[in-house]
């Protein structure tokens, strides 16, 4: 029975399951959005708003608690308490979002997702706009 097991295995052992966790938390802080399963988009969700939260509050030891849920990630870290940390100071929660697309992978037809921050910089907006007109015209 899996009464309160609220982890997902993902198909996975657990040690390839925690460094495609920390890949992908890695990812998203990075990028600020990312193309991901849908399943996994769900898995990674609670991970990443609590690096969020931790973030809030700038101090060592939560930077040093990051910075060890992410594997020693450094840039990652660095980024997640200068740049999402105070952007997202005034927010209670709900720092990402998970957009469903009409998209299926080719082998396993698996659905894809938008793993993204629900609020990102103007710059980043701006690209990924771009990037639709432009996948919109060769199609």
């Amino acid at each position: 029975m899996r009464h309160r097991v609220k982890t997902r295995k993902l198909s996975r052992k657990p040690a390839h399951r925690v460094a495609m966790m920390r890949n992908i938390a890695a990812a998203i802080i990075e990028h600020e959005r990312i193309e991901t399963t849908v399943t996994k988009a769900k898995a990674m969700r609670p991970m990443v708003e609590k690096l969020v939260t931790l973030a809030k509050e700038k101090n060592l030891h939560n930077f040093r608690r990051a910075l060890s849920i992410l594997g020693n990630n450094r840039e990652a870290t660095q980024k997640l308490f200068d740049v999402l940390g105070p952007r997202f100071k005034d927010r209670s929660g709900g720092y990402t979002r998970i957009l469903k697309q009409d998209k299926y992978r080719l082998g396993d037809n698996t659905q894809l997702a938008l793993f993204e921050f629900v609020e990102r910089s103007e710059k980043d907006v701006e690209a990924d706009v771009e990037a639709d007109v432009e996948a919109m015209a060769a199609e």
